[in-house]
């Protein structure tokens, strides 16, 4: 079983920063993709930003130049570093992963995905 803790989430004004940070533990081999999902209430989930296990990024092109994702993989965590906030950044955010787990003698992908932090960014 995999778990992910999230924390960093909070309120800011618009123009604000914050970082999140979560980090994956259990019984896995390898991580393989992970990144940052979002959902607003009443939107579908979305993906902010991903890393490879070998360092190949992806953002949406409404944090480009604003987010910085991380990734420490000796310590099987992601970072999101938020900076110049918006209302439309509001969201709960989850960090996601795809763990690889051995299975007998077979290796296995799944997702994981952590409880979700709150931002509220106000105008």
């Amino acid at each position: 079983q995999v778990h992910q803790v999230e924390s960093g989430g909070g309120f800011v004004h618009s123009g604000g920063s914050l970082r999140l940070s979560c980090a994956a533990s259990g019984n896995f081999v390898r991580i393989n993709d992970m990144g940052w999902y979002r959902q607003a209430p009443g939107k579908e989930r979305e993906l902010v930003a991903s890393i490879t296990e070998f360092g190949t990024i992806h953002y949406r092109d409404s944090v480009k130049g604003r987010f910085t994702v991380s990734r420490d993989n000796a310590k099987n965590a992601i970072a999101l570093q938020m900076t110049k906030l918006n209302p439309e950044d509001t969201a709960a955010y989850h960090c996601h992963a795809v763990c690889v787990v051995l299975n007998g003698d077979i290796l296995h992908e799944f997702n994981t995905w952590g409880q979700g932090t709150q931002v509220t960014v106000s105008s």
